[in-house]
This record gives structure tokens, C-alpha cells and sequence, in this order.
């Protein structure tokens, strides 16, 4: 196999084409021949991760400690997205506009990542931009799988996101509405109104992410005891524990245990 196929050049292959060689972190180099899904304008960079799992205490026993990572969220796409996407965002600025709704004042962004379609939505226009998708004939976007919690503590001013995942059983389509919220003001509203079945999916994502649906008819938590202090799937959330007696020996909870350097 030649060095070019290889992504090498020279004969002991010292300059590989994701720019390891020369110190160029490829995540931050946005034309690395590696960089995996390409994104729109490189996307946002919310955080820069140091070693496997972000531990910043020492306690990072992968042997990655010196790994650097950008964590980035996907940016806008442009005009065309291709294949039917071009359709539906089409077609949905349409019906917006024709109730009176500027596209662009309910449509923070619209993002063509890894052949997915994902409308972000202020959330004060979720309601009516789903009520939309699920009634308009040429979307007919009639089924919702679900509510995902999603807790990005370093996207200052939009911490939290829900991600909802609509289904076209008409045409066949899949797409994604995202919303998001404070740290400071965890609202969004509920979409049981539009979605029944979102019930307990919105029950679960409060429960585990502190994301208050307004006007969910019994917002309560659906895993964790009634009295339970925190949410438990927030990044911000103490590993915690107790500690374990196994073999003779104290295995401390996992917040207490030794780090290393």
C-alpha cells in the first residue's frame, strides 16, 4: 500500500494527514482531512476537554491525560440542505408565515449535521411550531418518540436543551425540534397538548434534568422518590454513593476516592 493511500508522507510516514505530527490538534484545525462530520462555520465551542473523560482533578487512569478535545456543537447549515430537507423547511417557513410568524423570529437555526435535519426553536414558539409539523398535509410529522435531556453546563445562557424527535409516518421522514433554556429559568413548554404520549417522556426528562414543562397536567418525578434532592443526569450532579465493604476491605463512594497525577 503506498504512503499516499496510507495518508503519509516520506518513507517512515512522520507527517500523517490529521497534522499529529506537527502538534495540530485536528479538531481545531478545521480543514484536518480527519475531522469527522463536517459541520456548518466549524459549529460552536462550548468547552475544550482535557483527557478521556474531562476529570480535572487528577483522576484520569485511561493513560489519555494528555488528550485535548474541542467540544463543539453543530453551526447553522446554508441553502440547499439537500435531498427533502430543502422541502420540509420550506414548507414549514411557509405555514409560519402564513400565520402570521417570522420564520426567523421561531427558527434559531436550522442544522444539517450527519444526514440529519434539526430545527432549533425559541421556546415560546415550540407549541406552535409543533402544532404545525403535526397538522400542515405536506409535513405531517404525526408521531413524537420522545423527550431527550440534554445538560451542556459551559452553553452559558442555554444550559439546558430538550431535543424531540418527530416522526412522519405519511412520508417517512424523520426529523428533530430542539429547545433550550437557562440554568437560571428551566422552562419550556410542554408539548402533552400537541404529543400526548410525551407525558412520560417530559416526566422523565424533569425528573433526571430539572427541565420544568409548563402546563404539563402532573408534572411529578416518574423514577426518583418524591423527596429526592437534585437531578441526577445533570453534569453539575455529585457522583456521590456510599462506601462498600467487600473482601475486609473499605471501598470508599466515588467522590471520595484518591485521584491521581
Amino acid at each position: 500500500m503506498s504512503d499516499a493511500k496510507n495518508g503519509t508522507q516520506g518513507a517512515n510516514g512522520s507527517a500523517h494527514a490529521n497534522g499529529s505530527a506537527n502538534g495540530v490538534n485536528p479538531e481545531k484545525d478545521l480543514a484536518a482531512a480527519n475531522l469527522p462530520g463536517r459541520r456548518g462555520q466549524g459549529g460552536e465551542e462550548i468547552r475544550v476537554q482535557r483527557g478521556m473523560f474531562g476529570a480535572n482533578n487528577g483522576g484520569d487512569t485511561s493513560g489519555y491525560g494528555g488528550l485535548v478535545r474541542s467540544v463543539r456543537l453543530p453551526g447553522p447549515a446554508t441553502r440547499p440542505y439537500g435531498g427533502w430537507f430543502d422541502e420540509v423547511a420550506d414548507e414549514l417557513e411557509g405555514a409560519l408565515e402564513e400565520q402570521g410568524l417570522l420564520p426567523e423570529n421561531a427558527i434559531e437555526k436550522t442544522v444539517v449535521d450527519r444526514d440529519e435535519l434539526t430545527f432549533h426553536i425559541e421556546r415560546e414558539h415550540l407549541v406552535r411550531v409543533a402544532r404545525v409539523l403535526r397538522d400542515d398535509p405536506a409535513l405531517r410529522f404525526e408521531l413524537c418518540t420522545g423527550v431527550s435531556g440534554v445538560h451542556y453546563p459551559n452553553d452559558k445562557g442555554r444550559e439546558l436543551h430538550a431535543v424531540y424527535h418527530l416522526r412522519s409516518i405519511t412520508h417517512n421522514r424523520l426529523i428533530r425540534l430542539e429547545a433550550s433554556a437557562p440554568d437560571g429559568d428551566p422552562r419550556i413548554p410542554s408539548l402533552v397538548s400537541v404529543y400526548p404520549t410525551n407525558d412520560w417522556h417530559e416526566r422523565e426528562t424533569y425528573d433526571f434534568f430539572g427541565i420544568v414543562f409548563d402546563g404539563h397536567p402532573a408534572l411529578t418525578r416518574i423514577m426518583m422518590p418524591d423527596d429526592w434532592q437534585g437531578h441526577p443526569q445533570r453534569k453539575d450532579y455529585p457522583l456521590g454513593g456510599i462506601p462498600v465493604e467487600y473482601k475486609g476491605a473499605q471501598i470508599p463512594a466515588p467522590d471520595q476516592r484518591r485521584s491521581y497525577s
